[in-house]
């Protein structure tokens, strides 16, 4: 799976970890910073990790910062992004079945990076349920977004 990953400097050290686990199972990882542990703002890497979602560079993304709060926020400011929050199991792989997220956001100050790499593995096997109740609502929220038209 190629996975687009990066964050703020609030984020770095799990990041860098994350990136080192993510290759070693053989994923494509594009990384997008931050590269040091220098101030970064997460929009601005919010912007480079959707902008690889919605090119059709990444199959799914991974946003890190200090909560993973404001990673999702800025994420879901992006039209045809759905992004949120996963510090917990459930979260993982419910949000990508029922909601179809592609972009999973962790702060680093919350999770630890065992925790970190059994939310990921969840996350990246977790599919999209064909069940019309979630289609019906993940196509609204992309009306809502401009993203599909009215009539679809």
């Amino acid at each position: 799976m190629k996975i687009s990953i990066g964050g703020d400097h609030c984020g770095f050290d799990l990041k860098t970890i994350v990136i080192e686990r993510l290759l070693s199972q053989g994923h494509e990882v594009i990384d997008h910073g931050a590269y040091d542990k220098n101030p970064v703002d997460f929009p601005d890497m919010a912007h480079k990790i959707c902008g690889s979602i919605l090119n059709g560079d990444a199959d799914r993304a991974i946003m890190l910062c200090g909560s993973g709060i404001g990673a999702a926020i800025a994420c879901n400011k992006i039209p045809g992004i759905r992004a949120s929050v996963v510090h917990d199991y459930y979260s993982a792989h419910q949000a990508v079945e029922h909601d179809d997220v592609q972009v999973m956001c962790m702060g680093e100050w919350i999770v630890g990076s065992l925790l970190a790499f059994d939310l990921i593995d969840t996350f990246l096997k977790a599919e999209f349920s064909t069940d019309p109740i979630y289609r019906i609502k993940v196509a609204k929220l992309d009306r809502m977004d401009g993203t599909l038209k009215a009539n679809s």
